[in-house]
């Protein structure tokens, strides 16, 4: 090695390959220690056990396992009137449970056999059937059966809807696993008993038996077993009441199939007389007229329970009777007709929506809204009476023009200045109008408000003549309040358990009418209407108070009044809203009012409310009667004569 080349070397190593001490010192990073990825099962038991917890939750909260042992909701109803008699049978009927224990084997045999004969071999559902059913579905082209279990029936029937979506079998399956963990199989099948459909309106096998056959589930045949348990598929269309040979059919599938299972033998079921059903109830309508509209209060007028629920109502049968009688003997002219017969605290006696409900259930008595005419002036008289007015007051009955409007005379008649008595009498238009304006529109309807009315009154010169629609219920329910002295008048179908109607009215909300001043001269008007005025043909021989309406281009007829201790309303109209032609107020209405009001004051015999001392019924003229016997006949008729004279005044004193 030259000397001159000598290189430096630093421990055994050359300078120039040692690291400049002067260069950044550059750090190795560390790697972390690889850990095992975390395994998705795990993620995936996370959530099906959370999804498990919210669903026991939901199940807890939604599906009480009671559910199917409790009564309906909406249980049935039997409406009887006032006399006990049945009127119309509302709602389905459900019984209480059955135990499978006290059942004769044969009977929850017979439903296994034909609807899930793997019952006690399965969790719930029965892969089996619901494979069977999806082949047998492919090869009819449809649906032909069905796979669902007994406890996916219960689970469907107790817990959920009947819509048809994957979200509802979903939820079934979950449901019957959940009856399967909790139930035993006698308790499943005893609920799915208690609570499947057999139609006509009966809900479990405790109700059927007793409708169908007239005895209890545990005494059942073997032939009313395989009947009901054949209805099920198809309560409806399998009911024996209505389609007994398909009934019958069916009961014989389902004896053949329980002598497949083992539960009877071949030759039993072919010895076995198929069942026949028992008429067991009343042919009680299910729907009428006052059914219809007393039915939402009477639901809430009682608790759930089982079997049927007898609900009195204010409905005296032989007053109805009489005013379907009257409605239907009335000449109508193809015209609708509704009539409201109520005590004067609102007890609804009679009620008639219309002249057939088999052809149109639409009660035209409480849902119809119709202008009142000339009824409606009651409540512009009583405006006026408040105001000081009295019937002797005097107005002015000639044409009259409020911003633009000219209300008319129905007979073209102007008489001058006349008392508020004959105008009401006579149902004067243009002196109605002008009493309105002079008294404010404001206090009219304030009256009408009182007296009842709720439907919307426009504030317009011609609401005084009964432009706004109102219903025919509402308007009796305010004349009512006149007869009775006491405002408003509720109409009501169900009985005041607290008394007869006397303390309810003293010590109901409202207010009551001041005998001097406004029930007293209102009497006087109404009964100057009745028997001087447009409502004569309503007059009875007992003091008779009412007023005629008739709306504009006749197209509604009213009359409502009050006698005795009823206050009834009467409308004639058409449903299409057209002309009545000649028919007013005072004509067809009117004598359908006194068709119902003769009779039904003879049955009924009751005595209306005092009248106010300050109300004197005016002296009616005393007609004459004269022998039919020519006076100058001989003497030996004169005993005849005076026995026609006698008869006449027997007569007279009984008026």
């Amino acid at each position: 090695m030259i000397e001159g080349d000598i290189i430096w070397r630093r421990g055994g190593a050359n300078i120039e390959e040692l690291p400049d001490p002067l260069a950044p010192v550059v750090v190795e990073p560390i790697e972390a220690p690889v850990r095992p990825k975390r395994k998705r099962w795990r993620v995936v038991l996370y959530g099906v056990s959370a999804l498990l917890l919210i669903t026991i939750l939901w199940l807890i909260v939604t599906a009480p396992l009671s559910r199917a042992l409790e009564p309906l909701a909406d249980p049935a109803m039997l409406l009887v009137s006032s006399e006990g008699r049945p009127i119309a049978r509302r709602g389905a009927i459900k019984d209480t449970p059955v135990e499978i224990a006290k059942l004769n084997p044969l009977t929850p045999a017979a439903f296994i056999a034909i609807e899930d004969r793997r019952f006690y071999r399965h969790w719930g559902i029965d892969p089996r059937a619901i494979g069977r059913a999806m082949v047998a579905n492919a090869s009819a082209g449809g649906v032909r059966q069905g796979g669902s279990t007994i406890t996916q029936q219960l689970a469907k029937t107790s817990f959920l809807s009947s819509d048809r979506s994957y979200k509802r079998k979903a939820q079934e399956v979950i449901i019957a696993f959940w009856l399967e963990g909790w139930l035993t199989k006698d308790e499943i099948l005893s609920r799915y008993l208690s609570s499947v459909y057999f139609g006509d309106g009966v809900y479990g096998l405790r109700a059927a038996s007793r409708h169908y056959f007239g005895r209890q589930p545990e005494n059942l045949s073997l032939a009313q077993s395989a009947m009901l348990a054949g209805m099920v598929q198809a309560p409806s269309r399998l009911a024996p009441t209505r389609h007994l040979s398909d009934a019958q059919k069916r009961s014989r599938l389902v004896l053949g199939t329980m002598a497949e299972t083992g539960a009877i033998s071949r030759e039993r079921a072919a010895a076995t007389t198929l069942a026949r059903p028992i008429a067991t109830r009343d042919r009680v309508p299910t729907g009428t007229y006052f059914a219809d509209w007393v039915a939402p209060a009477a639901s809430k007028a009682f608790e759930s329970d089982f079997g049927e629920v007898r609900v009195a109502t204010t409905l005296d049968a032989d007053l109805q009777r009489l005013a379907v009688r009257a409605v239907n003997n009335a000449s109508l002219g193809g015209a609708q007709a509704a009539l409201v017969a109520m005590r004067p605290d609102g007890r609804v006696v009679a009620m008639v929506g219309g002249t057939s409900y088999k052809s149109s259930p639409f009660n035209r008595a409480t849902q119809a809204r119709r202008q009142p005419g000339s009824a409606f002036k009651l409540f512009v008289y009583l405006a006026a009476l408040r105001a000081g007015y009295s019937p002797d007051s005097v107005i002015s009955d000639r044409p009259v023009t409020i911003d633009g409007w000219s209300p008319a005379n129905s007979d073209g008649i102007y008489r001058g200045d006349i008392t508020l008595r004959e105008a009401f009498a006579r149902s004067s238009n243009a002196a109605t109008v002008r009493l309105s304006e002079a008294v404010g529109r404001g206090n009219v309807m304030r009256a009408a408000r009182d007296l009842g009315i709720s439907s919307p009154l426009p504030d317009s010169p011609s609401v005084a003549l009964g432009t706004a629609g109102v219903s025919l219920i509402e308007l009796t329910s305010a004349y009512a309040a006149i007869a009775g002295g006491h405002y408003p008048v509720q109409p009501r179908g169900l009985p005041d358990t607290r008394d007869d109607g006397q303390l309810s009215m003293l010590f109901a909300r409202g207010g009551a009418l001041d005998d001097r001043r406004d029930r007293a001269p209102m009497l006087d008007l109404l009964w100057a209407a009745t028997n001087q005025g447009t409502g004569r043909r309503a007059a009875l021989s007992v003091p008779t108070f009412g007023k005629t309406g008739t709306s504009q281009g006749n197209r509604d007829a009213l009359f409502i009044g009050f006698a005795g201790n009823l206050v009834v309303g009467i409308w004639v109209g058409r449903d299409d809203n057209g002309s009545l032609g000649d028919v007013s107020g005072g004509t067809t209405p009117a004598r359908i009012w006194r068709s119902f009001m003769v009779p039904a004051l003879a049955v009924d015999g009751r005595v209306g409310p005092a009248l106010p001392p300050q109300f004197h019924l005016p002296a009616a003229p005393r007609r004459e009667r004269k022998s039919p016997l020519p006076d100058d006949w001989s003497d030996s008729t004169k005993v005849i004569r005076e026995l026609f004279e006698q008869i006449g005044k027997l007569v007279d004193d009984e008026k």
